[in-house]
């Protein structure tokens, strides 16, 4: 239903309407549930998520089983030099371990002595392991690691950037109600001038006003035109301004139609629509912001990194075991009796290289444990300061609230002495200024207030509420 309002609010042209158009209202959840489901920016934040997941199948890839088939051959003058088949079937482990089956078949007048091997060929089956350097941890299952942490942080800035957007499109949302209301008031005060500027032109022709009044509310009259049209303006800059979040479903921008209005209760809605609603600073934890998790993910795969480098100053220790036999039917022939064995050993004897990779793990994972302080100290004092203005913004409101009931009180008095000939224009248009300028500042504060409600939104990361 949601949907098909929105549709029939912003897909037919002006053309459709009549000239009386009947106003429709797109409220602030509408809004931005629509921008949140159709933003190509939004879509574009989601293939962060994509990239994380492309990131983890890659890094698992690498346990994948592999076939390998290696064949060299050579004659040369009638002669077979050699002809050597070698077929290999491995299974990558998740420690430094990897089983494996081959198959040998070679041939030839020149072939190395090593390389002979039964007609039939030769069948083997053996492990290979790394018993030190390699062995608790190793590239792989580095790659592998931080590639499950690299997508949990991508969800995390996804959630942030996608929030952004809603923030950037609440404002816009707001600067619009706000342009709206002000029209309203100038429309309402012009209408005002209107009835004064005919009230006293009759007033002159029946000789009870003197032609220095009817000039007096020609220029109030014509100021309230001249602050009218400037209001138009701004909203029209504003809901252009606000169709640059509003798209269709393929991709298709989309204008905002000047019958189409805000919703004047938004003030009343916003923590409904923000989800802020049961929003307390006590129960508030900061480790659960996307901001904090997203750099706990990133510590986490430095100690990852870490540990890998560390891995690197042990010595390299490989083994490998293979069973032998020339008849892969019989499994019994598979004994310790035929056998291929090998051990490689390796240690560089400075290190220098390994320890400085080490000490720049070590740097980067520091770098990142302190931005990660400051991050959770600046989270939350803005969200307190936040907090605190939106508490002196409702104190505010309620101030001006009764400046502007009394102004208009103040300018119903005066107005019905003018009309009783007790009063002078002056004055009522001085009552009148005044309470125009108490309600602009009114709406003024109604927009800081729900900007700060927005930036709650954004700071804490809520979720909007479809």
């Amino acid at each position: 239903m949601k949907k098909y309002i929105l549709i029939t609010f912003l897909l037919f042209s002006t053309g459709y309407f009549s000239q009386d158009k009947v106003e429709s209202i797109m409220t602030l959840s509408e809004y931005l549930s629509y921008v949140k489901k159709f933003h190509p920016i939004v879509k574009q934040a989601n293939l962060v998520i994509n990239e994380g997941e492309a990131k983890l199948l890659k890094a698992r890839g690498a346990f994948d089983p592999k076939i390998e088939v290696d064949f060299d051959k050579k004659e040369f003058k009638d002669k077979e030099y050699y002809n050597k088949l070698n077929a290999a079937f491995k299974i990558p482990t998740y420690y430094g371990i990897e089983f494996k089956a081959n198959f040998e078949n070679n041939s030839g007048d020149f072939l190395s002595p090593e390389a002979n091997v039964p007609d039939d060929g030769l069948y083997s089956a053996g492990i290979s392991a790394s018993l030190l350097k390699d062995l608790l941890i190793n590239k792989r299952m580095a790659s592998l690691k931080q590639a499950k942490l690299f997508l949990n942080q991508r969800r995390e800035d996804q959630q942030i950037l996608v929030n952004e957007i809603l923030y950037n499109a609440s404002i816009s949302y707001f600067k619009w109600l706000k342009t709206y209301n002000q029209k309203k008031v100038h429309q309402q005060f012009l209408k005002n001038a209107e009835i004064r500027f005919k009230a006293t032109k009759r007033a002159f022709f029946e000789g009870e006003k003197p032609a220095i009044d009817t000039t007096e509310a020609g220029i109030t009259l014509n100021n309230r035109l001249l602050n009218l049209e400037k209001a138009r303006i701004k909203l029209v800059k504003s809901s252009l301004e606000l169709s640059n979040f509003l798209w269709l479903n393929d991709n298709t921008p989309v204008e905002l139609q000047d019958n189409i209005i805000p919703d004047i209760k938004t003030f009343n809605n916003v923590d409904t629509t923000f989800n802020i609603a049961l929003f307390n600073n006590e129960n508030f934890d900061i480790n659960n912001h996307p901001k904090i998790k997203s750099l706990e993910y990133k510590i986490k795969g430095l100690n990852i990194e870490r540990k890998l480098k560390m891995n690197n100053l042990l010595p390299k220790l490989d083994v490998q075991y293979n069973f032998l036999t020339d008849n892969r039917n019989r499994i019994n022939t598979l004994t310790n009796r035929n056998y291929k064995a090998g051990i490689n050993f390796k240690l560089p004897l400075f290190l220098r290289k390994e320890r400085g990779d080490l000490k720049l793990a070590k740097i980067k994972l520091n770098d990142k444990k302190f931005e990660n302080q400051v991050a959770k100290v600046t989270i939350t004092n803005k969200i307190d300061a936040i907090q605190q203005e939106l508490k002196s913004y409702i104190k505010q409101s309620d101030y001006l609230s009764k400046i502007v009931v009394d102004y208009g009180t103040l300018l119903k008095a005066e107005d019905r002495k003018f009309f009783l000939g007790e009063s002078s224009l002056f004055l009522v248009n001085y009552r009148e200024v005044k309470l125009i300028d108490s309600k602009l500042k009114a709406i003024d504060l109604e927009n800081m207030f729900l900007k700060k409600k927005a930036g709650l939104f954004k700071a804490a990361v809520f979720t909007i509420n479809e």
